[in-house]
């Protein structure tokens, strides 16, 4: 077998950033593929989607959540279409594990924004009564060793901490109490660092297992899922699935284990592939190095515009 019949591709559907309808409600309405993705949407709600992301002030509210779960599958569907695309893996980092689920066929589309409405409302319900002043920040450019000495001071002073994502060489996401948020941050530059964002309500961090737990018994016991129609890389830890049983454990461990995107590149690259596809809006993994100098990136996201406002505020969960 010659290199070239060697090579493989990955579809990677997104971590969502903030989803606003000054952005992204043209697309919404103008491009053929969200227009039946939003049609289904609409009807496996009973209400209008585009009507209640109008309305939205949240970025993370439940219908911005299915505005974006939209527009990343409407995007999957025009890479199939216009650019032919066919993966053989398919990964969906964080949030992007719902749109994934879809593709693979574990959940109908329909069956995804319900869970993704569900699931949005059990998250604001728990983060209402439990772990209430808990930050999700994200900070890049900090060496391993100087991080080290970060978190010996949290511990010498007996402060909770918790990683919840490991993303690229010197990128990471931290779980911390919000009163230490001030001092991590200056910590983070007297390193060398540089802090981006800070993410409420936290996410992936291996304190929430109460939250998974609420997760598994409240919603998805409502749910079947099938096998996936093709193999799947675990944002957790790049292991590949390929069950209905590991689908669903991969989507509850998503509430309380860190993303390693560094551990999907490896299980990928190790896996021949050679060409990711990007499709949604991203405004994160497309970008980090570790993507970048392992495969050839295509990007299938919304207008030039659109896209340099989600970059330019570097948020995902």
């Amino acid at each position: 077998m010659t290199a070239s019949e060697q090579a493989r591709t990955a579809i990677v559907f997104p971590g969502m950033g903030p989803s606003r309808f000054s952005e992204v409600g043209k697309f919404l309405m103008l491009d053929p593929y969200a227009r039946r993705r939003l049609a289904e949407a609409d009807e496996a709600l009973g209400t209008s989607v585009f009507d209640n992301f109008r309305e939205a002030t949240e970025d993370y509210s439940e219908f911005s959540q299915v505005a974006f779960l939209v527009n990343s599958m409407a995007l999957a569907d025009k890479a199939e279409e216009t650019l032919g695309i066919r993966p053989d893996f398919c990964v969906g980092p964080s949030f992007g594990q719902k749109a994934a689920a879809a593709y693979v066929g574990s959940l109908s589309f329909a069956e995804v924004v319900r869970l993704t409405v569900e699931l949005a409302r059990l998250e604001e319900d728990f983060f209402r009564r439990e772990y209430t002043d808990v930050v999700t920040h994200s900070f890049v450019r900090t060496p391993e060793e100087r991080l080290k000495e970060i978190l010996a001071d949290f511990d010498e002073r007996d402060e909770w901490y918790d990683f919840s994502g490991y993303l690229d060489d010197g990128f990471y996401m931290l779980s911390v109490r919000e009163k230490e948020l001030d001092g991590l941050k200056q910590a983070i530059s007297k390193a060398g660092g540089y802090s981006m964002y800070s993410m409420r309500p936290p996410v992936h961090a291996p304190a929430f297992s109460a939250l998974r737990r609420e997760a598994e018994q409240q919603v998805f016991a409502s749910y079947e899922l099938a096998d996936p129609k093709l193999p799947v890389v675990t944002d957790q830890d790049g292991t590949v699935i390929n069950s209905a049983a590991a689908m669903r454990t991969m989507m509850l461990d998503t509430f309380d284990r860190p993303i390693n995107w560094r551990a999907v590149v490896a299980t990928l690259k190790g896996a021949g592939v050679t060409k990711v596809c990007v499709t949604g809006p991203d405004n994160l993994f497309h970008r980090l190095d570790c993507t970048k100098d392992n495969f050839e990136v295509v990007a299938v996201g919304l207008t030039k515009r659109s896209r340099e406002r989600e970059r330019d505020r570097g948020r995902t969960r």
